[in-house]
């Protein structure tokens, strides 16, 4: 039924300029499609990435794969005036991903005395120089002889040996943790220093002089402090070469790594994973020629963008998730579902499913594969958030296979209900992946060691069903009823005090309210009002007075910085969806707001349809990665255009 005000001429949005917006928008993806269906845009993340590409190409002495101009030209461009590098937009600086860039500055051969690098040296000695960054950043040092590996946590081979149903094992760490680990337990154990050239020292950047540095992993005066004693005896063990089953563990995590090769080079869809494993093949003096090192570059290359005047690297790439979200949101926005255009991409789309078991069947063995991952190439890591996506994109077209595609929504769906954790929520890659314990490792110090249930993920999970559900064919919500009542409980549980919720994936009480009001209105209307009101009020509470809505990513940091930020399209879009939702379920609109929200995207929306924003509104890991999709400030706000047609303008 019509809502009464649901006309747009009379209201604040110029309904012509609503439609041509939206247009505009369309055609700019229409545009950009690939040949083959999907859509794609660059993933950023910050410069450490392509440090680190750097640093394997200078170990490999394959730096004719790359430009090295152009990788010095971004690294000075992306340094900023206070003379250090930012691990998102406008974060003042940090000082890890400055250590990691100084580096990569020296292995291009820039003097330590040039104008950039003299800058940087009193950024980074402020804060505490080379002794105080994460574990990671040491890690790359110590290949290359400018920091001792005795301050590095060790990483004991056996427990490659573990059994997955063992109270610890390789797989009660998150996928990304793990992809990223188990090669390293080879380059831990080698503990190499690799000659490089130029030849250098960063000692200038031990602000307690190089002399004064002391090893050991810092203690927290908590229970942690146990696991720094643990590491003191691996240690001891290491220089008594007492370390049991050494050499069965370093062979078992070898072959782990050459089997999760994908054919395409890729491991694990991520970089870190990818030059983890370049590092270990390395330590195991493969052959630069060899066919596994040789498709690992391969794999590499490709996450590399390069311009007129620089070089950078992405840390992941987005096809799958970017073209759900694009066809998703043209559908929503006007376009017909069985436009050539539309059906080309969800048949990719379909193409993509992963009907093979992955890491996640170690401790799920009764689930059968039907998910999708992130990337072009993940078999051993779909997740729960893109395969939600993927499924209202397929059951939104219309294709000439019907029956197919049906049956392909059904396998993801029978998948997802055997990835449900115990406490009813969904995580992003595995089921009861959360052994909190594992972030309290030396090793751990980005707190990202586990992959638990998070409001997000598991809203998402309920908002799939809930569309699913208004069609005449599966109905899920009625299929898996007490499993989606626990998901329902969960989420109203992880609700804050204040109205918003959490995001994990996304900046973040904004991303994580929008996302569990989606659900809600779907799942939810009648019997869960008050949780939605209060979410409603609170996203109403945190516009901005430009009619945006922005949130810095600072937020996961401090509190009191909820919901607040500069005003970005991604966000504002994320908002309005979130009111948008509510509205259409309970029939109360925050009219006023939504109106203002809706002029700011098209106040900013620039001629060619498209909008920018500079801040980072993605997230890797909370405090510690954050990322900027391309599309992100694209194809939400064009969801949003669309969804505020459909709600107060021509039906």
């Amino acid at each position: 039924m019509q809502n009464p005000n649901s006309v747009i001429s009379g209201v604040n949005v110029n309904p012509e300029r609503l439609r041509t917006g939206i247009q505009n928008i369309q055609n700019y993806f229409f545009s950009q499609q690939h040949p083959d269906g999907y859509w794609w845009a660059d993933l950023e993340s910050n410069v450490t990435m392509l440090a680190e590409v750097v640093l394997l190409h200078k170990i490999w002495n394959t730096t004719n794969r790359i430009s090295l101009n152009k990788a010095e030209a971004f690294l000075r461009r992306e340094q900023r005036e206070h003379g250090g590098w930012e691990l998102c937009y406008g974060d003042g600086g940090e000082l890890s991903t400055s250590v990691e860039a100084y580096m990569a500055l020296r292995l291009l051969g820039v003097d330590r005395d040039d104008e950039a690098l003299v800058n940087a040296r009193k950024f980074i000695c402020d804060r505490g120089g080379i002794s105080k960054t994460r574990i990671f950043t040491k890690l790359h040092l110590a290949l290359i002889g400018c920091y001792d590996w005795r301050g590095l946590p060790s990483i004991p081979p056996w427990i490659m040996l573990l059994p997955g149903d063992a109270p610890f094992s390789i797989y009660d760490m998150s996928s990304w943790a793990r992809g990223s680990t188990v090669p390293l337990i080879i380059v831990f154990d080698k503990q190499p220093v690799f000659p490089v050239e130029p030849k250098f020292t960063l000692d200038e950047l031990y602000s307690e002089g190089v002399e004064n540095v002391k090893y050991d992993l810092p203690k927290t005066g908590d229970w942690g402090d146990w696991f720094v004693e643990l590491d003191n005896g691996f240690k001891f063990a290491e220089q008594l070469n007492l370390v049991p089953f050494r050499e069965e563990g370093l062979k078992a995590a070898e072959q782990w790594v050459l089997e999760r090769q994908e054919p395409t080079g890729d491991w694990g869809g991520i970089i870190p994973a990818m030059l983890n494993s370049m590092l270990a093949l390395r330590c195991l003096e493969y052959d630069v020629a060899d066919p596994v090192v040789e498709r690992g570059f391969q794999a590499i290359d490709r996450f590399g963008v390069e311009t007129e005047n620089a070089y950078w690297v992405q840390p992941c790439v987005s096809p799958v998730w970017d073209t759900a979200w694009v066809v998703r949101a043209l559908v929503e926005s006007g376009i017909a579902p069985d436009d050539e255009r539309v059906v080309k991409a969800s048949q990719w789309l379909l193409d993509e499913q992963i009907l093979d078991r992955g890491d996640w069947a170690v401790k799920n063995k009764n689930g059968e594969p039907g998910g999708w991952a992130f990337e072009f190439d993940n078999r051993f890591y779909p997740d729960l958030d893109d395969s939600a996506v993927v499924v209202m994109t397929l059951n939104q077209a219309k294709l000439p296979d019907e029956n197919g595609k049906q049956a392909a929504i059904a396998r993801c769906v029978r998948w997802m209900m055997s990835m449900q954790c115990r406490d009813g929520g969904w995580a992003a890659f595995d089921v009861d992946n959360d052994k909190d314990w594992l972030n309290a490792l030396p090793y751990s110090d980005l707190k990202a060691t586990i992959d638990p249930p998070t409001a997000d993920v598991t809203s998402r999970v309920l908002e799939m069903a809930g569309e699913l559900e208004s069609d005449s064919h599966d109905a899920p919500l009625k299929r898996y009823r007490q499993q989606f009542q626990q998901a329902l409980s969960y989420v109203v549980r992880e609700q804050e005090a204040d109205g918003s919720w959490f995001g994990r994936w996304g900046v973040n009480y904004i991303y994580g309210t929008s996302g569990a009001l989606s659900a809600l209105a779907l799942v939810a209307p009648d019997t869960h009002r008050e949780a939605s009101d209060r979410g409603v009020s609170w996203l109403v509470s945190v516009q901005n007075d430009d009619g945006g809505w922005g949130e810095t990513c600072r937020s996961y940091d401090d509190p009191a910085l909820k919901g607040r930020g500069d005003s970005t399209a991604s966000q504002t879009a994320w908002a309005l969806i979130g009111l948008l939702a509510a509205g259409e379920a309970t029939g109360s609109w925050e009219r006023e707001a939504i109106d203002r929200g809706i002029n700011y995207l098209l106040d900013t929306q620039k001629p060619d349809g498209s909008w920018f924003e500079a801040y980072f509104t993605g997230t890797g890991f909370p405090s510690h990665f954050y990322l900027k999709y391309h599309y992100y400030q694209l194809y939400f706000p064009l969801l949003a255009l669309g969804r505020y047609r459909k709600a107060f303008g021509e039906r």
